[in-house]
């Protein structure tokens, strides 16, 4: 199983990124993806998931309104598409599956991507 995750890079506070997490070697419409992330010195910390089907969607408190997570499971793709970015959202951004209902534990994810940096200036 292979979870590719792009799209970092550096902007401004206000400012918008799309990241994308491209997954191999599983049947990605019977997983739930979900993005997590971890700034310097933190603990790894949820950030958004969908069900496998996409029709469920859950988002962390400190995103909610700002960020969009989405899926194709014809592409085996899932998406996050972040706008109104602040300073705070600056951290490691990984994708994660597992095949089974949505948690925001980073422990129960089976897979992995590497994480793909995003920082915001103020």
């Amino acid at each position: 199983v292979q979870l590719q995750a792009s799209g970092g890079g550096l902007v401004q506070a206000g400012g918008s990124l799309r990241l994308s997490c491209a997954a191999s070697g599983l049947t990605f419409g019977s997983y739930t993806m979900a993005w997590f992330r971890r700034a310097p010195g933190t603990e790894r910390e949820f950030v958004a998931a969908i069900s496998a089907s996409g029709g469920s969607i859950y988002y962390a408190d400190s995103v909610k309104g700002r960020f969009t997570i989405s899926r194709d499971n014809a592409k085996n793709a899932v998406t996050l598409q972040m706008n109104s970015l602040k300073p705070e959202d600056t951290a490691a951004y990984s994708c994660a599956a597992r095949p089974y209902g949505y948690t925001p534990d980073a422990v129960q994810y089976n897979y992995w991507g590497q994480g793909t940096l995003v920082t915001v200036s103020s």
